[in-house]
């Protein structure tokens, strides 16, 4: 009888189960079953006479780590619990313990976590007279991790300054190591490039550590990065046996310092190494399996597979072309309705996913409109991230001058300079002469215990806030409120930290302004009052069960690992998936396409997929080209549902009424037409041959497509996606457009 541990195993899996000696590559597919290939491997070498001493096993997350453990428990007993097992970080923070005083720190280090980290780099900056303002803490402090994390000593990045700003940050980075190691702490880098420095420097404890680590397993290697690379180099260097399981087409972390290098070039480093190719999957449709196997094809420099499958064909895939983002909202709230209605799925078997957390704001309140319950997975509701409260805050207290809460929340924020002490003598002042904390401000001066650095500061703030509340009957609503988050400095202080964090921070921002610019298009005499109000209401029904039939909202990238029955993958649009401000690089257009390719690999019976022909950014409606993915995916596969504007039943109540085929701008009064009327033509005689879809060449950008026709005769404007530039909106009149 074959023993419990290789049942219910295919061919590839029990050959990567059973290759235990020397290097082995396992590329792993999307629901190929790579952590019962792991969990069985382990249990194997177990049964084989080889100790749970001598075997490592890396994950990327304690939790990963723990359910394996329990597989593993499951298959063989108790005896999986003495197996070095967790996160990198985890595993050489133990060794550290034991090994710290070979490089200058006690056994009882300190580590500290990010929030511990910032504010010592704050005192330092403070101590070298580095304003705050000026250089922003946490971006020193992401530039001191990604060198870290690169193996750049502070030596090393003091001899590569290239401005200001790097020279600043290396003054910072050497002090900043310097008084972790007075202070005998480690931060999290620290754990992973202190356990390299105590191998290099000390031969006999890397030898002891190769002799008791017989055996390395690595999952998710594609996402390793550079010290993680090293330090498994050093443990497996004598004995070789080192199994890394992963998949280059799921590399998704760069930003993070993920080197996709490192699986793609194992073979380089172990040109004995054999590789197993787990191809087969267990999620998906063959229909969707298919879609993301040929898409993934269009990346180079990949480990060749096929996946393929044994499951039932399945539906196609449904591109839902919508009309700006808010019809993307309705347009998935219908079809979630549909399935539900027909009892083909429950909420909870949906998964919504989007490229960045500012999408998530238009699809929040279509669901919210229709009392649809969600979760959100990586992150929080838009409306209650810190940034949108932030400035919600500002907003309130500009409406309402006596929100003393909402000035707390704002006084300091973006740094001022006003303490704690400050603070409370203001407060003090607003008491004793019963006034609000705002209008206390504009007597600040009189508040003899406050220095002239706290006056001045609390003076310029108050008058931010005069002077938008003399305009506020001068401007429009979204200019106000533009221009007042531009004064404020919230926007210039996410620039400046210029970390990935903090650009996640400034979209959202954006997101936040363009939503006021859609209320105010939408609603007549459009006030602050009322969209603050409008906000207030839909926040109440923010608190969900994460344990309720719920849909589940996420980013791509907080998706891997994960399958729904169900999946929304929204903005498929150039600029957004692919990602990017500016000209692409190849290697980043790669990962934006492995991103993709996991949203869809989520996927288990029915993938939807949404692009918008407008979308609201920077409080303006933008002309949005679709994404150049879609090309890439086999046309066969793809459904495209032509009567868009038609209910099957009508269960959106939201103030859009429905679909329009045109939207009137309060101010500018020009009409936006979709591109799904090819007859449109304009009426002048001079214009009247030009259309959607029409490829044209311009004297200057070159060749092109007309994505979209507006208004009529001589301000008639087009939208031209050009190969050269990307999408140019042109006077017609003025263009001297050639068609080709």
């Amino acid at each position: 009888m074959e023993m419990k541990y290789l049942q219910n195993i295919n061919p590839p899996q029990r050959e990567a189960i059973e290759t235990i000696q020397g290097p082995l590559i396992v590329v792993a597919g999307p629901g190929s079953g790579k952590t019962r290939v792991l969990t069985h491997r382990i249990a194997y070498l177990m049964t084989q006479n080889i100790s749970s001493y001598n075997i490592l096993a890396l994950t990327f997350t304690n939790k990963a780590a723990s359910e394996m453990k329990d597989r593993i428990a499951n298959l063989i007993g108790q005896g999986a619990h003495h197996v070095w097992m967790g996160t990198f970080h985890s595993v050489f923070a133990r060794l550290l313990r034991m090994e710290a005083e070979k490089i200058g720190f006690q056994k009882n280090y300190s580590i500290y976590d990010e929030i511990d980290s910032l504010k010592l780099i704050k005192r330092i900056m403070v101590d070298l007279h580095i304003p705050h303002q000026q250089y922003s803490p946490q971006g020193i402090r992401y530039r001191i991790s990604q060198a870290k994390n690169s193996l750049t000593t502070p030596d090393e990045f003091s001899r590569n300054v290239y401005d200001i700003s790097s020279e600043q940050s290396a003054k910072v980075y050497f002090e900043y190591s310097k008084r972790l190691k007075e202070s005998n702490a480690m931060d999290f880098d620290d754990l992973l490039i202190k356990p390299i420095e105590l191998f290099q420097r000390h031969k006999n404890v890397l030898n002891v550590y190769q002799d008791r680590f017989k055996y390395l397993l690595v999952d998710e290697y594609q996402d390793t990065n550079h010290a993680q690379y090293v330090m498994l180099k050093l443990l497996a260097e004598k004995n070789r046996n080192i199994c890394v399981v992963g998949d280059d087409a799921q590399s998704i972390y760069a930003f993070r310092g993920a080197d996709i290098r490192n699986i793609l070039e194992f073979q380089k480093d172990y040109p004995e190494a054999k590789i197993v190719r787990l191809e087969q999957n267990y999620r998906s449709t063959k229909t969707i399996l298919a879609a993301a196997d040929n898409l993934i094809k269009y990346n180079g420099g990949q480990i060749e597979k096929n996946l393929w499958t044994e499951n039932s064909e399945g539906e196609s895939i449904t591109l839902l072309d919508c009309i700006d983002d808010r019809n993307e909202g309705e347009e998935i709230v219908r079809n979630i309705f549909h399935g539900v209605n027909n009892q083909e799925i429950r909420y909870s078997d949906v998964a919504i996913m989007y490229r960045t957390n500012a999408q998530s704001r238009s699809v929040e309140d279509s669901l919210r409109r229709n009392s649809i319950p969600y979760v959100i997975i990586g992150g929080v509701e838009f409306y209650q991230r810190k940034e949108i409260k932030d400035v919600l805050a500002y907003l309130r207290l500009l409406v309402n001058p006596k929100d003393d809460e909402s000035f707390m929340r704002i006084v300091n924020f973006p740094n001022r300079g006003l303490g704690e002490v400050a603070v409370k003598h203001l407060q003090a002042y607003a008491k004793a002469n019963s006034k609000s904390l705002l209008d206390a401000m504009q007597e600040s001066g009189r508040i003899i215990q406050l220095s002239k650095r706290a006056k001045d500061s609390i003076y310029r703030l108050h008058e931010i806030f005069l002077k938008f509340t003399n305009l506020k009957t001068n401007l429009s609503l979204s200019e106000l409120c533009r221009s007042f988050v531009d004064e404020i400095g919230i926007i210039s202080h996410f620039n400046d930290e210029g970390t990935p964090e903090s650009i996640g921070r400034n979209e959202n921002i954006q997101e936040l302004l363009s939503a006021i610019s859609e209320y105010a298009d939408d609603h007549e005499n459009a006030s602050l009052e009322g969209f603050l109000q409008e906000v207030s209401l839909v926040a109440d029904l923010d608190s969900w069960d994460e344990k309720a039939n719920a849909v589940t909202l996420m980013t791509l990238h907080s998706a891997k690992g994960l399958e729904f029955p169900v999946v929304f993958i929204t903005g498929l649009e150039e600029g957004l998936l692919p990602y990017y401000n500016s000209s692409l690089e190849s290697i980043e257009l790669e990962e934006e396409r492995r991103l993709f390719y996991v949203g869809i690999t989520r996927a288990m019976k029915k993938l939807f997929l949404s692009h918008c022909q407008t979308r609201y950014k920077f409080t303006e409606h933008s002309y949005q080209s679709p994404s150049r993915f879609i090309n890439e995916l086999p046309s066969e596969l793809i459904e495209r549902p032509t009567s868009r504007q038609k209910y099957l039943h009508d269960p959106v109540k939201s103030y859009s009424q429905g679909y329009r085929l045109k939207k009137e701008k309060s101010k500018k009064k020009e009409t936006y037409f979709e591109d799904s009327h090819p007859d449109y033509e304009n009426e002048s005689d001079e214009f009247k041959n030009i259309r959607s879809g029409m490829l044209v060449e311009h004297e200057t950008f070159g060749k092109g497509k007309v994505m979209h026709v507006v208004g009529k005769g001589e301000t008639c404007k087009v939208v031209v996606h050009f190969d050269s530039v990307g999408s140019k909106t042109l006077m017609l009149k003025y263009a001297r457009l050639k068609k080709v």
